[in-house]
């Protein structure tokens, strides 16, 4: 199976399969359809999935993978460009089988069953600069 996905107007209803990776897919779609800014929501199942933490005082990210059976209980995520790129904003919090939550930033979620998003754009474009005093990369409006 291949994701699929459907425009109506300003939203963007797509369905991601298993073997599927979730934020390949997602910025894939914003490239296709020349989406510059906006926002997603969505849910499913996925086995392989990695997290991080920015420890805000050593301006670094921490990661963790999951492996197993996970649902996808909430994944929420923001578009916007970085030097001209599609740049993606996602996190995301996972149930196991005793249903302990973990979250965190996104940084990879390859599905097992299904992964249902909404994506609403906005009509518009949002770059981002990386700021040193913080050590992220932050909006900034053109």
């Amino acid at each position: 199976m291949v994701m699929e996905y459907k425009r109506f107007n300003n939203s963007v209803v797509i369905r991601i399969d298993p073997k599927e990776e979730v934020v390949e897919c997602i910025k894939a779609i914003c490239d296709k359809e020349q989406i510059k800014a906006g926002s997603y929501t969505g849910l499913g199942a996925a086995d392989e999935i990695t997290v991080g933490l920015f420890n805000t005082k050593e301006k670094k990210y921490y990661s963790k993978t999951f492996s197993g059976d996970y649902e996808i209980t909430s994944l929420v995520g923001s578009v916007s460009t970085m030097n001209g790129e599609t740049y993606l904003h996602t996190h995301i919090n996972i149930s196991d089988v005793e249903m302990n939550v973990f979250g965190g930033h996104l940084n990879k979620a390859v599905i097992s069953g299904t992964c249902e998003i909404v994506l609403t754009i906005i009509d518009g474009q949002v770059e981002r600069e990386f700021n040193e005093q913080i050590g992220l990369n932050l909006y900034k409006f053109l």
